[in-house]
């Protein structure tokens, strides 16, 4: 089965709807059937500590949370007003300053919600550095 939203859709509704997307610098790289995979580069105004040698939990948290907006839409199409009901992110151990990917994937997909997981890796070597898990709440359909 295809995803109810293509790439360019997707880009399209995060362009109009989350301003903090240029600003982080995230890109989408795929929109599956109840999957989505995002990116975000590493720039160093997007790095803290005192050496500024790893990427803001902040981005991770933002990047989680829209990667869970990809994986809704993936299944409800362009809605609007489907909104974040829940979400835990769990920082599995210090980002460093590598660029990082977020591959989400749904765990229950229902009429009125939706469940999914996100795992955050480092793209220099593939380690996990942060999980998540979140449920949107997804308008009924008139």
């Amino acid at each position: 089965m295809a995803a109810a939203i293509t790439l360019a859709e997707f880009n399209r509704i995060i362009e109009a709807d989350a301003p903090f997307v240029p600003v982080f610098g995230i890109e989408t790289l795929e929109i599956g059937d109840g999957t989505a995979t995002l990116r975000v580069a590493q720039r160093p105004d997007l790095l803290r500590g005192p050496r500024r040698d790893r990427m803001a939990e902040p981005v991770l948290m933002a990047l989680a949370d829209l990667t869970l907006y990809g994986v809704v839409l993936s299944h409800v199409g362009p809605v609007a007003l489907a909104v974040t009901t829940s979400m835990a992110v769990d920082i599995l151990e210090p980002p460093g300053a590598s660029s990082v990917i977020a591959r989400g994937r749904t765990l229950k997909a229902g009429k009125r919600l939706v469940v999914a997981a996100v795992t955050i890796t480092a793209e220099d070597d593939g380690r996990a550095i942060a999980h998540c898990t979140g449920t949107y709440s997804i308008p009924p359909r008139r």
